[in-house]
């Protein structure tokens, strides 16, 4: 019964996963679309489902295409179905580098006062600054974009609206944090940051 099959890798797969991950890792595999069959009297051939691995560690981003794999294969093989795996590789997790928070929280004060750097929730969204936060040391932050007391939209909704004032506040925070790095780091050292 290849939809039982396929019922139990949806639903075992994620299990196994959290149970065979650190938790603090925060690797989730969460499926978007499954299709198997086309009439409710018979009993398919084949079935597909797709879905997206997110995490916040960068050693379990590496290693969850072969645990998945070996993962979905001990499931399918319970079941007595064959399973093949096409993963396509995203971007890393970003992970800041310490000394280059402080040093980009540091220039936000500098530059917007105290009480401008709060902290904020992780993300598991997609970030591309990501690849280069491999090649060298950086950190990442988010700007804030909507007026005091407006609404607040998620950045991946068609009501997203941004107030274009913080372009502005977000250029004096990227300045006075070169600047910072200029002073603090030295010419031959080198830091990158972002915002977003």
């Amino acid at each position: 019964d290849l939809v039982f099959a396929l019922a139990k890798i949806l639903t075992e797969l994620p299990a196994a996963l959290s149970r065979r991950v650190d938790p603090r890792s925060s690797l989730s595999l969460v499926w978007g679309k499954v299709e198997a069959g086309s009439a409710a009297n018979a009993i398919p051939d084949d079935g597909v489902a797709e879905g997206t691995v997110r995490c916040l560690d960068e050693e379990a981003w590496h290693a969850a295409p072969d645990l998945i794999k070996s993962l979905l294969e001990s499931v399918a093989g319970a079941y007595g179905v064959e399973a093949t795996m096409d993963y396509k590789r995203g971007v890393p997790p970003v992970v800041n580098d310490e000394v280059s928070v402080e040093m980009l929280a540091e220039a936000a004060e500098r530059a917007l006062g105290a009480g401008a750097v709060v902290p904020t929730q992780q993300s598991l969204g997609g970030e591309d600054f990501a690849w280069y936060l491999e090649s060298i040391p950086g950190a990442f932050a988010r700007l804030g974009t909507r007026s005091p007391g407006g609404l607040t939209y998620d950045i991946h909704q068609g009501t997203f609206d941004v107030d274009e004032k913080a372009i502005a506040m977000g250029v004096r925070v990227m300045a006075t944090t070169a600047l910072t790095a200029l002073w603090e780091v030295g010419p031959l050292d080198s830091v990158t940051t972002a915002m977003a």
